[in-house]
């Protein structure tokens, strides 16, 4: 498994003059390393933000507390705060935020597999859940990074 795409991603991003940021919790900064893993990846990719924590979530996107206390860290709304707040802390013409609960564990209202994605620009920001459901830390890990590089091909392509 594993996002084939990323070439094509490059491509089009320089093609079309688009810089890309990244915010990631449950992934760790695997998003990032996928995109920088590829030469030429510095005329597409700005930078990322690993925010695994709440604090981190606030002190470098600008997260609410107040959104984190009312809908917690995995939820669209901490998603699309994320991806808005990447989008204003770097250069990027488009931010993809990835949260979630990679495993093991979760509860019964957020579920091991569950991960929240955003797509920033600056006139919109979409954001989704995803339920993976039970696969493994390593293989929700995974499908969310595949998950949010088709989300940026996507987003570059239109």
């Amino acid at each position: 498994m594993g996002f084939s795409d990323a070439a094509v991603l490059l491509e089009r991003a320089i093609a079309r003059g688009v810089m890309i940021t990244c915010a990631e919790s449950c992934t760790g900064g695997m998003v990032a390393a996928a995109l920088t893993d590829l030469a030429g990846s510095s005329t597409m990719f700005d930078r990322g933000f690993v925010t695994y924590t709440n604090d981190a979530k606030i002190d470098l996107l600008g997260v609410s507390p107040e959104t984190l206390d009312q809908f917690g860290a995995v939820s669209e709304q901490a998603a699309r705060e994320m991806a808005r707040g990447a989008l204003a802390h770097s250069k990027a013409d488009i931010a993809v935020s990835i949260t979630g609960i990679a495993g093991p564990g979760g509860s019964e209202h957020k579920p091991e597999g569950r991960v929240c994605f955003a797509l920033a620009k600056a006139d919109q920001v979409k954001a989704h859940t995803v339920e993976f459901g039970p696969l493994g830390r390593g293989n929700v890990r995974l499908a969310a990074r595949d998950h949010a590089l088709t989300l940026l091909l996507d987003a570059v392509s239109n």
